[in-house]
């Protein structure tokens, strides 16, 4: 980077462009000398419209933007966490410098008639193309009929008013970013829709040379989100969930600064539930997040994601 220009590279869709403004107000605060400029690619997650399981899951979001910040075409990369595969390290020679505030980690229903999830009648068509929200819809509301839908969320809102589904679920974050929270018809509680890793987290992404930006941008990150999402992170990297494995889970900081772990493995029709539930008390984020995955294991989590085809 030039000393007082950074250019960051990021999805093209509108909420990753509201994510990268988000991060430019946040620099321009912490260091009002330094511009920005945004890089705009378009990847191939955002471009094919089928199974993500077909276009090598979710780094589908992510390949094309570790390529601009490879090559040197950019400087710095906003990702949503949850979008960055965690079965793998990081690209060679980048790392992540910080980890921003995180946002609501909730999903939220839409019903254009304003019904609650527990309301809506059997057959029920719920737009998500998610497997996490598909199972923890079978084991809990069997009688809903889940299809599937892709997209941005202005473009499955659109889906929703077109008719292809009765209801949507969508990610509460998300909608707030791009000023939809007023479509929300009910916020369901993680009790009821358990989050994905990394929900509501921004990374920001750089290479590891970059020492002084690295410097720069740390200024932006939270501990309580770092800490939180060592802890996700490495628990997927444990249980070496693909794109295709139901996996749900969150960290939290308790009020008295300790952190805690809950974690779910699903089978894809909702039929087998592994839950896992622990506090770090001395344990380092990323020991927690081992050990809520060995504990899942020791209950068959292997043999549950291993029969998963992906």
């Amino acid at each position: 980077m030039s000393a007082d220009l950074i250019r960051i590279v990021s999805r093209d869709s509108p909420m990753a462009l509201a994510q990268v403004e988000r991060v430019r107000a946040e620099l321009a605060s912490l260091h009002p000398d330094v511009k920005t400029t945004v890089l705009p690619v378009k990847t191939t997650g955002d471009k094919w419209m089928g199974d993500l399981s077909q276009v090598e899951g979710k780094g589908a979001f992510t390949k094309e933007v570790d390529a601009a910040l490879l090559a040197g075409e950019a400087d710095l990369a906003v990702h949503c966490v949850k979008d960055v595969p965690a079965d793998r390290p990081l690209p060679a020679g980048t790392t992540f410098a910080a980890f921003l505030a995180r946002d609501d980690i909730r999903d939220a229903l839409i019903h254009p008639g304003g019904l609650t999830l527990d309301e809506l009648p059997a057959g029920t068509r719920v737009g998500t193309s998610s497997v996490r929200r598909i199972a923890q819809l079978a084991a809990s509301h069997p009688h809903l009929e889940c299809v599937p839908i892709r997209g941005n969320a202005n473009r499955r809102l659109e889906k929703l008013e077109a008719g292809e589904a009765d209801a949507l679920l969508l990610a509460v974050a998300g909608l707030e970013r791009i000023g939809r929270a007023d479509v929300i018809t009910e916020l369901l509680s993680p009790d009821v829709m358990m989050p994905p890793i990394g929900a509501g987290v921004l990374a920001l992404q750089c290479r590891e040379g970059d020492k002084d930006l690295i410097d720069l941008v740390t200024d932006l990150g939270d501990r309580d989100t770092y800490r939180a999402t060592q802890a996700e992170r490495m628990l997927l990297h444990v249980l070496q969930g693909h794109c295709n494995s139901p996996i749900a889970g969150y960290a939290q900081v308790e009020r008295g600064g300790e952190l805690s772990l809950r974690a779910t493995v699903f089978s894809p029709d909702g039929k087998v539930t592994l839950n896992a539930h622990e506090w770090a008390g001395r344990l380092d984020p990323a020991t927690l997040g081992t050990s809520v995955a060995v504990a899942l294991l020791r209950q068959g989590a292997r043999d549950v994601i291993d029969g998963i085809p992906h």
